[in-house]
Parts: structure tokens; sequence; C-alpha cells
């Protein structure tokens, strides 16, 4: 029942999209800050 709200209905939807955006953009910016920082610390040595 509630799979089927989640993925039929539109505040379902817009909130399946929400969670994936967040997750992605956590992706994104901890390989991204990951790298910084290890670029700091080769350019340190």
């Amino acid at each position: 029942m509630a799979w089927k709200e989640l993925f039929s209905t539109d505040i379902g939807l817009l909130s399946v999209f929400t969670i994936g955006f967040v997750l992605v953009m956590g992706v994104f910016f901890g390989k991204y800050f990951s790298g910084k920082m290890d670029e700091d610390a080769r350019k340190q040595q």
C-alpha cells in the first residue's frame, strides 16, 4: 500500500526524487572534498 502510494502520487514521486538527489549530492560532495583534502596534503609535503 505504501509503496504503491509512494510511486503513484505526485508527492510520493517528489519525495523519491528528493531523497535520490540528496544521496547523489552527498556522494558528489564526499568525493569532491576528499579530493581537495588529498590535494592540500600533497601540496604541503
